[in-house]
Formats: C-alpha cells, sequence, structure tokens
C-alpha cells in the first residue's frame, strides 16, 4: 500500500463524518429548524431527524419552550409626578419560528416600562400591580404578534421609592385610618341616637311601657346596693294634686280671703328626700 493510500483512506472517514453531521440534524421536542436553502427560506422542520444538503442548505434552530427576561431597573415618573425604581419579569415564546428568526434579530431587547407605567398614578402601581402587568402585556403582546412571540406573562417585581416618599404615604395612610375612625364614630353615634328615637316614640304611645321601664330601672338601681337612692316622680302622678290645690285657691279668693299663692307660683325650692 502506497503512503498516499495511507493518508487518504484517514482524510476520506473525516469527510464522510463531516458530511453526516452536516446532513443530518436530531431535533428535540421543543426544538424547531428554520431552514434556508442558498440563503433563501424554505420551511420549517422538526421535531426529530432532519436531513440538509450539505453546503446547500443550513438550519437555525429555535427553541419553542416559555423564555423569561428581566427587565433591568428603570426610572419611571407616575402621572402624579413620583420619581420611582421599576423592574419587571417577562415571559414570552416563540409561536410561529419563520417570523421570529426572519422578521427580527432578537426576540425582545431591554423593554421600558415608562409608556405604561407612566400613565398611572402612584397608588395604582402599589395597590394594582396585577393589573398594570395586565397591561404592560397587553401592549408588548399587539407589538410582538407580528414577529412570532406570544408574551405570556408580565410581572413587575419591585417598586422602589425614596425615603421621603415612603414618610409621605405613611402619614396619608394614618391620615387616612383617622378619617375611618370618625367615620365609624360618627355613624355609630347617629345610630344609637335613631334607635333612641325610636325607642321614645314607643315608650310615649303606650303610658303602661314607661311604667314598667321605671320599674325596671329601680331594680336595677336596687341590684347595685346603693346607699341613697332618688326616686324620680313622674310629673303626671302630681298633676291632679295640683288641680286640687289651684281650685281651693280659686274658692278662698271668691269668699274674700287673703290671697294664697297658688301651687304654680310657689317656689321652685325643694329637698331631694333621702330613703
Amino acid at each position: 500500500m502506497s503512503q498516499f493510500a495511507i493518508y487518504s483512506i484517514p482524510l476520506a472517514a473525516v469527510i464522510v463524518i463531516v458530511l453526516i453531521m452536516a446532513t443530518v440534524k436530531i431535533l428535540r421536542q421543543y426544538e424547531r429548524a428554520v431552514v434556508f436553502t442558498l440563503g433563501r427560506f424554505q420551511s420549517v422542520k422538526g421535531p426529530g431527524l432532519v436531513l440538509l444538503f450539505p453546503f446547500v442548505q443550513e438550519m437555525v434552530r429555535v427553541d419553542m419552550r416559555i423564555q423569561v427576561i428581566e427587565i433591568p431597573t428603570q426610572d419611571v415618573i407616575s402621572r402624579d409626578n413620583v420619581s420611582m425604581k421599576v423592574d419587571a419579569v417577562l415571559y414570552f415564546r416563540v409561536v410561529d419560528p419563520e417570523r421570529a428568526i426572519i422578521q427580527v434579530q432578537r426576540y425582545l431587547a431591554q423593554t421600558t416600562l415608562r409608556a405604561v407605567l407612566g400613565q398611572h398614578e402612584l397608588d395604582e402601581m402599589l395597590s394594582e400591580r396585577k393589573k398594570l402587568s395586565t397591561d404592560v402585556q397587553s401592549i408588548l403582546d399587539s407589538q410582538t404578534e407580528t414577529w412570532g412571540i406570544k408574551v405570556s406573562n408580565v410581572e413587575i417585581r419591585t417598586v422602589e421609592l425614596t425615603e421621603n416618599m415612603v414618610r409621605a404615604i405613611a402619614k396619608q395612610a394614618e391620615a387616612e385610618r383617622d378619617r375611618r375612625a370618625k367615620i365609624i364614630h360618627a355613624e355609630a353615634e347617629f345610630q344609637a341616637s335613631q334607635t333612641l328615637v325610636n325607642a321614645a316614640k314607643i315608650l310615649g304611645s303606650i303610658p303602661a311601657a314607661m311604667q314598667l321601664r321605671y320599674l325596671q330601672t329601680l331594680t336595677e338601681i336596687g341590684a347595685e346596693q346603693n346607699s341613697t337612692i332618688i326616686f324620680p316622680m313622674p310629673i303626671d302622678i302630681m298633676k291632679p294634686f295640683l288641680e286640687i290645690l289651684d281650685k281651693a285657691g280659686k274658692v278662698a279668693g271668691a269668699n274674700g280671703s287673703a290671697h294664697t299663692p297658688r301651687p304654680t307660683e310657689m317656689p321652685l325650692h325643694a329637698s331631694a328626700p333621702t330613703a
């Protein structure tokens, strides 16, 4: 065997191996191949075994799984002129490998949140993150639809505020709690007064109910073992006696006797009886 044959056999084996590697491609279940023939798009193939013509065709692998991009921290000014730093996480996947490879160089580079978050106030950013994430997702999804990319979720992770703004928010929250406490107290007073008015109307319409309430009050006072008990005297009980005294005074005046002051003219100074 000549020296040329000795070197040509290994060279031929290497060429065959290179041709096989350039011809046979194996794609995983989550991968697709965008095949180009002499630089022109031909088709999308995969998954599984893909055969190419060496030096004539080439392919680009496309991952169809959901991918994650961390959006770097950005300075955002809200609609009520509050400056803050916001970062987020973007989840997307390729739905059309042809458009994702041909129409855009990189799927999603650094995506800014200023255009979306700048339309909302600070309170909305802090309390309605889910709604803001949905808004960002819908806007990005409409822009990337022509690229063959589907944005599945956008998660706003942190909203950083300055110390002065944090203190201002704390004062605002405290004032809001005080306002709610005063409103609740006022509503309780109103309900209590309304209940008392309704009870007074019921007791006034039925005299016996007033007497029962009076006796119940005496029972409650007696249960407390007080040393001094003041018995309130309803004016309705004294009214018949006052009328008798008034008639007696009119009769005496008609007979020419000395003027006797009527009970209504007597000074209202009386000591309270003690038990």
